[in-house]
């Protein structure tokens, strides 16, 4: 047999985003957006780092436009 009881507990919920590039807040309600996470690991001067962030779509397709083109 279970027995329950009630509690209370406090969770955190995402108020507003923000671009992590131009600053702009993000209205996901609105528009698609980029949210990555990359925890690094030993091999990286960054080892146990977890970095995140949220890029906006003018701000993803400005980036993406330098990275090198396969030929």
């Amino acid at each position: 047999m279970r027995t329950y009881r009630t509690i209370m507990q406090e969770v955190q919920t995402i108020d507003h985003i923000y671009c992590d590039c131009c600053g702009r807040e993000i209205q996901p309600e609105k528009e698609d957006f980029l949210h990555f996470a990359k925890e690094w690991g030993y091999l990286s001067h960054k080892d146990g780092d977890c970095h995140t962030w949220d890029i906006c779509e003018a701000c993803y397709d400005q980036w993406t436009s330098t990275f090198a083109k396969a030929k």
